[in-house]
């Protein structure tokens, strides 16, 4: 097996909102598709494959939460991603946190715009 994660979607009760939020906090540019029913912004593919994406819909019981499954994000700068996120909407849950095995970096969790827990990770 190549990889274990197939696909992500963290869910939006606003997209637009959610969509700007992600883009500005991870510094990428995400693809919308309008399907209608339900849009999506995708995260920049990986290996020819799109990792996964912000959702929302109105077909489906699909809504932000801080509880569940923790999807963690490699960000580039882990100080600037949470004084963005305090700066726009979001909270910060736990500060950026050493991991304790040797080389492996940074974590913080949040609550992004939409409510959803999020983790982000970063090398330094």
């Amino acid at each position: 097996m190549e990889r274990l994660v197939a696909f992500i979607e963290i869910p939006a009760a606003d997209f637009n909102r959610a969509v700007k939020f992600y883009e500005s906090l991870l510094r990428i540019k995400l693809k919308t598709v309008d399907f209608g029913h339900e849009k999506m912004a995708c995260f920049p593919d990986e290996q020819g494959v799109c990792p996964g994406s912000i959702s929302w819909s109105s077909a489906i019981d699909f809504r932000p939460s801080g509880q569940g499954v923790l999807v963690s994000l490699l960000c580039e700068n882990l100080e600037e991603a949470l004084q963005y996120t305090t700066g726009h909407g979001g909270k910060v849950i736990t500060s950026k946190t050493k991991i304790e095995a040797e080389n492996r970096g940074y974590f913080a969790t949040i609550l992004d715009c939409e409510g959803n827990r999020i983790g982000l990770y970063s090398v330094n």
